[in-house]
C-alpha cells in the first residue's frame, strides 16, 4: 500500500464548472478537474503523490490521515414538523423512531 492510500479522494462533478472536480481535502486546498471521471481520479491520484513526494524533499510534515472509523451515530436536525411526521409514521410501524429512520435511510441509501 502507497502512503497516498491513506488518504480521501474524492471526484465529483461540478454543475458550476461543467466538468469533474478530483480533490484531497486532507492534503491541499486544489485539485484536479477534467471531462472523464476515471482520468480525473488517476491524476488525482498522480498529484497526491507528488504532493507527498515534495514534503518528503522539503522535509515537511504531512497532515495525518483522516481515520476512517465510524461511531454508527450522528445528530441530524429535521425541524419541528418533521419530528412530528417521523415520529407519528414510527408509531405507526411499531418502530422506535431512531429504528423507523435507520431504515427509511437504509432504503433510500441501499
Amino acid at each position: 500500500m502507497k502512503r497516498s492510500d491513506k488518504y480521501l479522494k474524492l471526484v465529483e462533478w461540478s454543475e458550476e464548472d461543467d466538468c469533474y472536480i478530483g480533490r484531497c481535502p486532507e492534503l491541499m486546498l486544489g485539485g484536479v478537474h477534467g471531462s472523464d471521471e476515471k482520468k480525473v481520479y488517476s491524476s488525482l491520484c498522480k498529484v497526491v503523490e507528488e504532493w507527498i513526494d515534495v514534503h518528503d524533499e522539503d522535509k515537511l510534515v504531512l497532515p495525518q490521515p483522516r481515520e476512517k472509523d465510524y461511531s454508527g451515530k450522528f445528530i441530524l436536525r429535521v425541524g419541528d414538523r418533521l419530528h412530528e411526521l417521523l415520529s407519528l409514521k414510527a408509531l405507526q410501524s411499531g418502530d422506535s423512531l431512531n429504528s423507523y429512520c435507520k431504515k427509511a435511510l437504509e432504503r433510500q441509501v441501499i
